[in-house]
This record gives structure tokens, C-alpha cells and sequence, in this order.
């Protein structure tokens, strides 16, 4: 696959995704994680490891967001031997809140041809007492 057909593919994959979870929905993102995910999350003390990790946590979280707007800015994809990793930084906008993240996105190609992430690291870029009740949502 050449570099850019991969980039549009594995930023298509991500922005599906991202949509939906912009409406409450986990599930497409569900579906790209291989079942041996590894996950960090600003909100958690710890890593995350394995596929029913992630489902309870996302679960939790069906429903609960709406993002009216978003920014994916300057998405890159970088890959090689059947691995990409995306990184960008995420705006998103709920009312006049605005949430700034950093994201990085490992995916692996399947033996299906699917790729799947198989890590994924979700930092914030603003103080994080800014972003409490998300804090009350997972705990």
C-alpha cells in the first residue's frame, strides 16, 4: 500500500471513529481495538491492558458526551513492516468548552488485512482541573 492510500486509510478509520464518539457512541472504536489494547488516559492512575478494559470503561461512557465541533489538527501517520502510528492534536468543542488533546495511535495490519490499534495514548494540553467531571463520570 503506498504512503498516501495508507494515511487516508488509517485517518478515515479514526475519523469514522472520532464522529461517533462525538455523539455518545464508543462502538466504532471498539471495533478497530485488537483484543490485547493497551490504553493511557489522562484520567486513569494506570495503563489499561486488554480489550474488556477498554469495553467496561467506554461503556460507561455510552451516551454521556456531545461534541458539537471538532479540529484534527495536523494528523500524521508514520509507518512500516504492518505497523502505523497516527499522532495529532484533537479541539473539540462542547457549547463554548473547549477541549484540547494530544493523541497518539498505534495500529497494527491484521492477518485480515483490517488494521486494528493496539495502543492508543490520549493526553490533555490544558490544566487538567479544567476537566473534573470527567474524573466523576470514571470513577
Amino acid at each position: 500500500m503506498e504512503r498516501k492510500e495508507l494515511t487516508e486509510r488509517i485517518i478515515g478509520l479514526e475519523t469514522a471513529a472520532l464522529e461517533e464518539w462525538n455523539r455518545g457512541n464508543p462502538s466504532p472504536y471498539l471495533e478497530l481495538y485488537s483484543q490485547d489494547f493497551t490504553y493511557f488516559d489522562p484520567m486513569l492512575p494506570k495503563r489499561l491492558d486488554g480489550f474488556e478494559c477498554i469495553r467496561e470503561m467506554y461503556e460507561k461512557l455510552r451516551g454521556q458526551g456531545s461534541v458539537d465541533r471538532y479540529e484534527m489538527i495536523d494528523p500524521v501517520v508514520q509507518h512500516g513492516d504492518g505497523m502505523a502510528v497516527l499522532t495529532y492534536n484533537l479541539h473539540s468543542w462542547s457549547g463554548e468548552k473547549l477541549w484540547k488533546w494530544n493523541c497518539t495511535e498505534v495500529y497494527q495490519l491484521q492477518d485480515d488485512d483490517n488494521w486494528k490499534i493496539i495502543h492508543n495514548h490520549w493526553s490533555l494540553t490544558q490544566p487538567l482541573g479544567e476537566n473534573v467531571e470527567i474524573l466523576k463520570i470514571l470513577s
